[in-house]
């Protein structure tokens, strides 16, 4: 068991200092850095995070849908809808989450941890959620979209390009199904880095062929490249775009 585990609150005070912010409940921060699969281990602990993931993804999908409106005033329903679905998105959080190198703060169960836990989306997602639900527990509305603007600011260029529903995997899937009546699968071909900075490479196949290589932070971000690398590949073929 690593040091931040024997001693969770100054695991919480080097996180705390990390996204600065600091909380005047010690215990929620401490709470919203818990995994599950460390209550066994560290019996100490006085319950995991899902809780405060559940109320942090209200305020997230809250703080999202206000910023939506005030900025883009006029996008529609259904554009404003689109929009938000990709903030608030498990992959789009746990990029967050990197960001701020949640998963190294995590209290993590050593098999959980073993298994790439701390890289997992879904675990980093649910985690970045339970963090602004102790902010907002803690120090209210106010203070939980200023620690989630800069994150949203950050997308936003892409927003305002139109292109949420035309990502590179949308794109290339729509050419396959349209030109080859197949769909792309994504294959992790390696994973290098410390745990706090991999890096993974992803192929695109379809059918038997690989039609493009990305490497990113994530595995998503990595399937991502790998699309972008096959549109730019058959850019000159007939139906790509």
């Amino acid at each position: 068991m690593d040091s931040k585990q024997n001693d969770p609150f100054e695991n919480a005070r080097e996180f705390q200092a990390l996204i600065r912010v600091t909380f005047s409940n010690q215990s929620l921060i401490v709470r919203a850095l818990t995994h599950r699969s460390s209550i066994n281990e560290l019996p100490f602990l006085n319950g995991d995070n899902e809780r405060l993931e559940f109320l942090g993804d209200a305020v997230i999908g809250l703080a999202a849908a206000e910023l939506l409106y005030q900025r883009f005033p006029e996008k529609r329903e259904g554009s404003l809808t689109a929009m938000r679905a990709y903030l608030v998105r498990k992959e789009t959080l746990a990029d967050f989450a990197r960001e701020i190198h949640l998963g190294e703060y995590l209290l993590m169960g050593r098999g959980e941890a073993d298994t790439g836990g701390r890289e997992r989306d879904s675990t980093l997602s649910s985690a970045f959620e339970a963090v602004v639900g102790a902010i907002y527990l803690d120090q209210g509305m106010a203070k939980a979209k200023d620690f989630l603007l800069p994150f949203f600011g950050a997308r936003l260029e892409q927003l305002q390009m139109d292109r949420l529903t035309k990502d590179p995997k949308s794109r290339l899937q729509e050419w396959s199904q349209a030109e080859l009546k197949a769909t792309p699968s994504y294959v992790t071909t390696a994973a290098s880095g410390p745990d706090h900075d991999r890096e993974f490479t992803v192929e695109v196949r379809i059918g038997d062929e690989t039609y493009g290589v990305g490497t990113g932070k994530s595995k998503q971000q990595a399937a991502q490249a790998a699309a972008q690398n096959a549109l730019a590949r058959i850019a000159g073929r007939p139906g790509a775009e």
